[in-house]
């Protein structure tokens, strides 16, 4: 039962990283019709443009949210092939230690990292 649970969230980050990932090729890859998001004008990729979006509490929010639904996503998809390679119970605890460990670590610098950009 804990494992549908896992599973059950491991499809619902698929589907907020669909929505997300959706948001990210509108803005970025048709500019040219919805530049609403560009306050500088010009390409979504100018500098001046990535730095207004990057301060703005609705983006930071987008980056926070679809950071955390990635790694989940990516590293239980990790986990999951291997442990379909019928790991021994100590090699599995130390996976999920080092998932839990590393995917914190990531979460934490790259929260910072889009959070800090706010106060430059």
């Amino acid at each position: 039962m804990k494992e549908t649970k896992f599973w059950t969230w491991h499809v619902l980050t698929g589907g907020v990283i669909l929505i997300l990932l959706g948001l990210h090729m509108a803005i970025m890859h048709m500019d040219l019709i919805l530049g609403l998001f560009n306050p500088a004008g010009g390409r979504a990729i100018e500098w001046a443009n990535v730095f207004a979006r990057s301060k703005q509490a609705f983006f930071i929010a987008v980056y926070i949210v679809l950071l955390g639904t990635a790694l989940y996503h990516g590293l239980y998809g990790l986990r999951t092939i291997l442990f379909e390679l019928n790991l021994k119970r100590g090699m599995q605890t130390f996976v999920n230690v080092i998932f839990w460990i590393g995917g914190i670590g990531l979460f934490i610098t790259g929260t910072y990292a889009a959070i800090a950009v706010k106060f430059i």
